[in-house]
């Protein structure tokens, strides 16, 4: 005969599991986007325009998007809808 207790604890398990994923998912999606907008902030910006206190920061920014595998960065840029456009294009 089954163990009911071990099925409806193995329920909650999977309601908590999927729970969890459904926040993790959520959080992915809200750094994508940020990561986008920064990555198309970096693309567009001219560092010679910027004052000098702000160029450190760019420079952070400009590492950490840089850093990102390129898959990481190709869902950043679809999350906020960004087009690549090669220099040659």
């Amino acid at each position: 005969m089954p163990d009911m207790s071990s099925d409806k604890q193995h329920k909650q398990e999977a309601g908590m599991l999927r729970k969890e994923m459904e926040m993790l998912i959520r959080e992915r999606t809200s750094l994508l986007r940020v990561a986008g907008a920064a990555a198309v902030f970096v693309a567009n910006m001219d560092s010679e325009d910027l004052p000098v206190k702000a160029i450190e920061a760019a420079d952070m920014l400009s590492t950490s998007v840089n850093n990102l595998s390129e898959e990481s960065l190709k869902d950043a840029l679809e999350t906020v809808h960004a087009k690549v456009i090669r220099d040659n294009e």
